[in-house]
């Protein structure tokens, strides 16, 4: 988490803190263009509710509920909308979760993730998916490569959002939308995100109800997220726990701005990723010497934006196919180009069902180049399949 900036006082007598970075308006009023800029600094990751965590420290008795007091402060939501934010975890007061009733009183600490605030309409697109599973509540998708969760910029088309809005017009028997929150920006039923070249599990509320309390699961940690990479190398040990704060690349140049990087100083936040393998290949060649690739399970403990392909490049062993951070596109024998976007899948997504309470586990097969590598990789010259402590994925292509 960066570092608190310095207490700034408000009208109404409360000191504002704000663990983002100018997130408050003189006199106390969250800035919506703020919110929408920390969005934008991780479009591309699944995790940006440390951008977006604004605090309240109060210096005197205000005798005011809660939920008004926030009407105060985040004006582009309205007071229902902050009442099922408040019960849906995303509001803290000294650490604890409250009623959208509490009185608040001098030495309060109230702690808010700011849900994003609209851009405009969403257009219905005829684009394909994949749906696992649908109902009243929420969809989960198997999220095909080289697609985006959200307009976001100038890519305001070609989405998965601009998808789904076609499919409960047209295709869904449940019918629906998605959740309201996340409008003003564009990112209605987003609960989470994967980068546009990762495939896999992902999932969307279709209420409000359903989006507050998938969010306060992925929040707290309460979701179980596996990812299935193949990375340039061969790992040793079989399990390891890779610790190492994440934070943006130093550099502000093109080319760099979007690129995080282990970095030890106040704006290094904590991460852990549980890497575990799976199988082990090496091919042989004479031109450019033996080559060795580990296809790993990773288990996310946090959620940081490019966590997975940050850890695994600063140990030495880059994703392959993602240029970005040093991995390389996968060429065959016969000098076909297999895969050139990171080999990166979201395998499983196992979470508590927001409503019904009934736990579920969604899981998504390895298919396209992601599978043809395998299939490639498998065909090589040596290959060790583990039985690893922990490991949890079934390896289907």
């Amino acid at each position: 988490m960066s570092a608190p900036r310095s207490p700034a006082p408000a009208p109404d007598g409360d000191e504002i803190i704000s663990t983002g970075s100018g997130l408050i308006l003189p006199g106390g009023k969250v800035d919506p263009e703020a919110i929408q800029r920390a969005i934008e600094q991780s479009e591309s990751g699944e995790d940006d509710a440390e951008l977006r965590r604004v605090s309240f420290s109060l210096r005197r008795d205000l005798k005011s509920r809660l939920d008004r007091y926030l009407t105060t402060r985040i004006a582009f939501m309205s007071r229902n909308q902050l009442q099922k934010l408040i019960d849906g975890g995303g509001v803290t007061v000294n650490g604890r979760q409250p009623k959208a009733s509490t009185v608040l009183r001098a030495g309060d600490v109230v702690e808010v993730v700011v849900p994003a605030p609209s851009t405009g309409v969403i257009r219905a697109e005829e684009i394909e998916i994949d749906v696992l599973f649908e109902d009243e509540h929420l969809i989960v998708l198997n999220k095909r490569p080289d697609i985006i969760v959200h307009p976001a910029r100038s890519e305001n088309s070609g989405t998965l959002v601009n998808a789904l809005a076609w499919h409960f017009k047209h295709r869904s028997s449940m019918g629906g939308a998605l959740s309201a929150v996340g409008n003003e920006f564009a990112r209605p039923g987003v609960v989470h995100r994967l980068d546009r070249h990762t495939s896999g599990c992902i999932v969307f509320a279709k209420s409000e109800e359903a989006h507050w309390k998938l969010g306060h699961q992925f929040e707290h940690r309460r979701v179980d997220k596996r990812y299935l990479a193949v990375v340039q190398g061969h790992i040793e040990p079989l399990v390891d726990v890779i610790e190492a704060p994440i934070g943006p690349h130093p550099s502000r140049e093109k080319g760099y701005r979007e690129k995080y990087v282990v970095r030890h100083d106040e704006l290094g936040k904590p991460s852990v990723t549980i890497a575990r393998v799976r199988e082990r290949y090496r091919l042989n060649d004479r031109v450019v010497g033996d080559q060795d690739f580990t296809l790993v399970e990773l288990e996310l403990k946090t959620g940081r934006t490019h966590q997975i392909r940050v850890h695994l490049s600063h140990t030495g062993y880059p994703i392959v196919g993602d240029d970005m951070y040093g991995g390389r596109a996968f060429v065959d024998r016969t000098g076909h180009t297999v895969i050139a976007r990171q080999a990166l899948h979201a395998a499983m997504l196992g979470f508590t069902h927001p409503i019904t309470g009934q736990p579920m586990c969604f899981t998504s097969p390895m298919r396209g180049d992601m599978g043809e590598l395998i299939a490639s990789l498998r065909a090589g010259d040596r290959v060790e399949s583990m039985e690893t402590p922990g490991a949890t994925v079934e390896i289907r292509i």
